[in-house]
């Protein structure tokens, strides 16, 4: 990798580093994208607390607009692409998932692990588009496929067998 290596210095040296490095948890010595994940859970319950269901929904299409442009230009700065420090992808895509998940402790936790799983194993087609689709938006699609795909199953496991209530 060429570019400047992550360090707060690079996070704060320009507003897109910031919003792609997720507001510092892409910083992580360990798991970024599970931390910046974690991020979202108590940005997800203010905005369901403090915004009503089309604004919450606002939030999460900018914050996705928004992170395609700060993935680009951070994964530029770095010279990789789709630089393991660039987590804003995480955090949109889950905030997105708890919106259908509520905000129930059990349904988050168990939304988190499906969606941790999709991201991480990234079954097809998450996989060919992030293989074929690089800088700023292939980063927030293929989180954003992992969303709907963890949501699939989720949904099919509450209908199935009623948990998590």
């Amino acid at each position: 990798m060429s570019g400047p290596p992550l360090s707060i210095r690079f996070l704060l040296a320009h507003p897109a580093h910031f919003l792609a490095l997720g507001f510092g948890t892409g910083l992580s010595p360990w798991a970024p994208g599970t931390v910046a994940t974690l991020l979202a859970i108590p940005l997800g319950d203010w905005l369901a607390l403090h915004t009503g269901d089309a604004g919450y929904l606002a939030v999460v299409a900018l914050l996705f607009a928004a992170g395609a442009w700060a993935s680009d230009r951070t994964g530029r700065d770095l010279g990789a692409a789709d630089h393991g420090g660039i987590v804003i992808d995480e955090i949109a895509a889950f905030l997105f998932v708890m919106f259908f998940t509520g905000t129930s402790l059990a349904r988050i936790a168990f939304a988190f692990l499906l969606f941790r799983l999709f991201d991480i194993l990234k079954p097809p087609p998450i996989r060919a588009i992030d293989a074929r689709m690089k800088h700023g938006v292939g980063v927030m699609l293929d989180d954003l496929v992992a969303a709907a795909m963890a949501l699939f199953v989720f949904a099919a496991v509450v209908r199935v067998t009623g948990w998590p209530a």
